[in-house]
């Protein structure tokens, strides 16, 4: 009995002091408080929705002092975060990509998905009742498509066929970039294009996640058998929830579990934090923002032509 106490208590020792140990205190000593930054949604000032929940659930999750820092648009957060003014923000996908680019200093820990598993949305090039027969034959056809700072309906076709080796302008004689969306969807219904670029939302097996814009042109009247896809681009996946790299790997694992558990464990905490994908967060890496990044380089192209 006195040998399993004794040995038990070598033990308990043990663990104190290998919990004691400065080196397992260090990541929280050095950042002192962790900063989130956030953009809130517009017309929402400063404000965001359950802050004081959220900054709760981080508190508990990383076990120190936790802060939301909102930023007033996406330029600011990146700058917060390559500067080190925040060691986590979350971003959309070409958010992300522009401050990867910005500093190689920033990683991916989650994304979100949706209650389909779709975790991104492709482009699609549609034609009606096979008027355009393929992706060569676009420059003798008329083609709508949303307006050019559209990132699903413009920016993410045009960068995507770049990628392919297809460098289309975006003042292209056979391009007509409608006035919204559903402007352009409107002109393949009325028979003034004879192509549009659309999009469809995507699982990570490749599976087609919502029909999008197929639905939408279905729901205008057009039948499921007129239409067809020519053409559909690479995976631009939901933008992440993103760390620096520096920061020590206990708080990559502890954020990650959190993160990837919320759902499940906390789903009114899952809603505050993200309310456009209800599905969940799984884990990301950054060849997972290649499409996005391919994006971020096509606006710049386009900049520096200008």
């Amino acid at each position: 009995m006195r040998v399993a106490l004794k040995t038990y208590a070598v033990l308990m020792l043990a663990q104190v002091a290998l919990w004691s140990n400065p080196a397992h205190a260090d990541w929280r000593d050095d950042i002192g408080t962790f900063r989130i930054g956030i953009v809130a949604e517009p017309g929402a000032g400063n404000s965001v929705p359950g802050l004081a929940l959220l900054t709760d659930a981080y508190t508990k999750a990383l076990g120190m002092k936790v802060e939301f820092v909102v930023a007033r648009n996406y330029a600011a957060l990146i700058e917060a975060q390559a500067n080190a003014r925040i060691e986590y923000a979350i971003y959309s996908a070409t958010a992300y990509a522009t401050a990867s680019q910005r500093c190689l200093c920033i990683e991916p820990l989650v994304a979100p998905v949706d209650s389909d598993d779709a975790i991104g949305i492709r482009s699609v090039l549609l034609t009606r009742d096979g008027k355009l027969p393929d992706l060569a034959a676009m420059d003798s056809h008329r083609i709508a498509m949303a307006p050019s700072d559209s990132v699903g309906g413009s920016l993410l076709p045009l960068a995507a066929l770049a990628a392919e080796g297809h460098k289309i302008a975006e003042d292209a004689p056979f391009l007509v970039h409608a006035d919204s969306a559903a402007a352009a969807e409107t002109m393949l219904v009325d028979g003034k294009a004879d192509g549009l670029f659309g999009w469809v939302t995507a699982a990570a097996d490749s599976r087609p996640g919502a029909p999008g814009t197929q639905a939408r042109l279905e729901a205008a009247g057009l039948s499921a058998t007129a239409l067809r896809v020519v053409w559909t681009s690479g995976l631009l996946r939901y933008g992440p929830h993103a760390v620096r790299s520096d920061l020590d790997p206990e708080a990559k694992r502890r954020l990650t579990v959190f993160l990837t558990n919320l759902k499940s464990t906390t789903p009114d905490i899952y809603d505050l934090l993200e309310s456009k994908h209800p599905g969940g967060f799984a884990t990301v890496a950054p060849k997972d923002y290649e499409m996005a990044a391919a994006i971020v380089r096509f606006v710049s192209d386009r900049g520096q032509q200008q």
